[in-house]
């Protein structure tokens, strides 16, 4: 029986960040070898950052992630380690796999399927390689004298046990490379990806993971990134490790380490004991030259127990609320420390979405704080003075989100006392410094110099959008300051339900450098902010001061009730519509791409306490909004990317700025309903 203990390991790595990214890669493979595994998987371009974006096509770039890869190389004696890095051959780039053993370069696996489509724009740096082909790389080395190197649709024979590999894309595909791989005798396939988060993603992963050990008989290892890499996506690490259709090891998600490291031992006989019994995998003769053989002597291993398994928060009915929570905490953790500010500044209205931004900082601090501890949060954090004066001190957790998080309440006549508490109480319960500074005079000025300038007044009747826009930007100023003094990053609060219709104020409420929210509805937020207060993270206390926000209808606050025409107080739905339906209308015309009248066809039965004629104005106000406000959809600070309903332009929907508005679509809606078809 020969048994191979093997690894894979999910690293946090940053584009350009050279050194850090090596140390991460070397402590990998040293607590690989501390475990005692022979192979180790590492992920998808981990030795630049999968970030690198066009400066993939910089030759200092491919030449510098080449000398770390020979500078990892001699870590390797005894192991045999998988690394993913850019490799230029014959005027060409390619996303490769480099395969290490005892110390050498043995060769490069080429990805053929690459990924390009939402968020991913491989095919504009990379050439997919050609199933089948092989050929030899060279390198010229300091000294002059040229190596060469195989590369491409390799099966390395190491030590008489093959090892292929699917990069990423190879396995999401429906001719994925493993098929091949395994008629040529594999029997490990590694598979480095840089695979961003997106909620369910993990089930689908698990599935041809575990599927593909039983369906190719073979041992496979899947090693992802793990973190906010470059500023947008999140990667949800989540290492896996099957053998014959059984998942041996898992590992964590949305770790705020460096490293996080899975270990089992694979059954290498028994498996292709299976495929011989299955009768449905035979080698193909005709492939050997692309396989490549080294010399390697395997230890010898004994069965292991496999690690007792505990309940964990993915065991969960709340799946998606904790992936929320863990998502966007560890992005905002990451982009903390990568981009060296000095803590987070929020705009706490008393409503929904800031309340979360606030909560949301709060987690990543409790997360980093209850994962590293004091010492290894210094040690990600070691230039914000603020919070190191609190851990001398002996502070924890929630001293430390005082340090790092800082809001403000900034009211103007038509603020409430609502809204003013609310913010308060939500600051407290989180723990962050809290201050009000109040914008009505600044507001009151605007209002008065330009009634001075135009000799007349202004008014709710005549010029509402102007009266309301100004509060919201007459807050900016000061909350960038506040910003700049504590050398903080500004969070941007608002959601993709008020992007997708540009129900925000540009450089007013949008104003700062990074929007958590950008990637998710205003139905949901309000959901998990419900859950947040019931229930909340495993390992965490939910925060019971929050039904202080949840029992609000949302709103801008920015009209006062004598200005509508019911007297009633502005409302956030009496603007726009009911925030379900709008992402109903969200969900089937931008990710389902439907013409106005299919949204109406396809949402009738589902809102039948509504009548056709106001389903219609809806409709129609929706598609007006979102072909009118993609300007400020190209202006709005970077989001997380959570799912394929984002309609961030720079990552997912790409829209025209100008375009003719859906006019003649919506005058077919109009006659549509006008002629009583939508009534049938």
């Amino acid at each position: 029986m020969r048994l191979v203990k093997v690894a894979v390991a999910c690293v946090n790595q940053t584009p350009f960040a050279w050194d850090e990214n090596f140390v991460h890669l070397k402590m990998a493979i040293e607590h690989a070898r501390a475990e005692g595994a022979s192979l180790l998987c590492l992920p998808e371009l981990a030795i630049t950052g999968y970030g690198c974006e066009d400066a993939f096509f910089m030759d200092g770039l491919q030449d510098t992630a080449f000398s770390q890869l020979e500078a990892l190389a001699p870590l390797t004696h005894g192991m045999v380690v998988a690394v993913g890095l850019p490799i230029y051959h014959e005027k060409a780039l390619y996303n490769a796999a480099a395969l290490l053993a005892d110390g050498r370069i043995v060769g490069f696996a080429a990805k053929q399927f690459l990924a390009g489509d939402g968020i991913h724009y491989e095919p504009r740096w990379f050439k997919a390689w050609p199933a089948g082909e092989v050929d030899t790389l060279e390198r010229t080395g300091a000294d002059g004298t040229t190596r060469r190197f195989p590369i491409g649709d390799l099966l390395f024979d190491i030590g008489d046990i093959r090892i292929g590999f699917e990069i990423c894309e190879d396995a999401w595909v429906a001719n994925r490379p493993g098929t091949d791989l395994a008629l040529r005798g594999a029997d490990i396939l590694c598979n480095p990806s840089a695979s961003h988060f997106a909620f369910g993603k993990f089930a689908v992963r698990q599935r041809f993971v575990v599927e593909g050990s039983r369906a190719y008989g073979v041992a496979y290892l899947y090693a992802n990134l793990l973190g906010n890499e470059a500023g947008r996506i999140v990667y949800d690490g989540g290492s896996m490790i099957a053998s014959g259709g059984e998942l041996l090891a898992r590992g964590k998600r949305f770790s705020f380490h460096d490293v996080e490291l899975s270990t089992a031992i694979v059954d290498i006989d028994g498996n292709r004991r299976e495929q011989a019994r299955r009768g449905s995998h035979r080698p193909r003769h005709d492939a050997e030259d692309q396989v490549v053989e080294f010399p390697f002597v395997w230890p010898e291993r004994k069965p292991e127990k496999p690690p007792k398994t505990t309940l964990s928060w993915e065991d969960r009915a709340s799946v998606r609320e904790e992936e929320f929570a863990r998502a966007i905490a560890l992005g905002l953790w990451d982009y903390l420390r990568k981009s060296r500010a000095q803590g987070y500044v929020v705009s706490l209205s008393g409503g929904a979405d800031s309340a979360a931004c606030a909560i949301l900082v709060a987690l990543s601090v409790q997360m980093a704080f209850g994962e590293l501890g004091p010492g290894g949060v210094r040690q990600h954090l070691p230039t914000i003075r603020r919070l190191h004066d609190v851990l001398e001190q002996g502070g924890g957790a929630n001293a430390a989100v005082g340090a790092l998080l800082s809001c403000a309440y900034q009211p103007t006549e038509n603020s409430g006392p609502v809204t003013r508490h609310a913010a308060e109480m939500i600051a407290k319960a989180v723990g962050s410094e809290f201050h009000i500074i109040d914008v009505d005079v600044q507001y009151k000025a605007y209002i008065h110099s330009l009634e001075k300038a135009l000799g007349r007044k202004l008014t709710w009747e005549q010029d509402d959008l102007t009266l309301q826009n100004i509060q919201a930007r007459v807050r900016a100023p000061s909350i960038w300051m506040l910003a700049n003094l504590r050398g903080a990053v500004l969070l941007t609060t608002s959601n993709r339900s008020e992007a997708a219709v540009g129900y925000a104020t540009m450089d007013g409420d949008t104003a700062g450098g990074l929007a958590p929210l950008g990637g998710i509805d205003k139905t949901y937020l309000r959901q998990w902010l419900v859950w947040m207060e019931t229930k909340g993270p495993v390992g965490h206390d939910p925060i019971p001061t929050l039904r202080l926000i949840n029992a609000q209808q949302p709103t801008a606050e920015l009209r006062p009730a004598s200005a509508n025409k019911d007297g009633k107080a502005q409302t956030d739905e009496a603007d726009l519509m009911p925030y379900d339906f709008l992402e109903a209308v969200e969900d089937s015309a931008i990710r389902d791409k439907h013409t106005p009248v299919e949204v109406l066809q396809e949402l009738l039965p589902r809102y039948a306490e509504y009548s056709p004629v106001q389903i219609a104005v809806w409709i129609e106000r929706f598609f007006r909004l979102w072909c009118r406000n993609q300007w400020k959809r190209e202006r709005m600070a970077p989001a997380f990317h959570l799912d394929d309903r984002n309609v961030d332009p720079r990552s997912w929907c790409r829209f025209p700025i100008v375009s003719g508005g859906f006019e003649r679509e919506l005058a077919e809606l109009r006659s549509y309903v006008a002629s009583g078809a939508a009534d049938r």
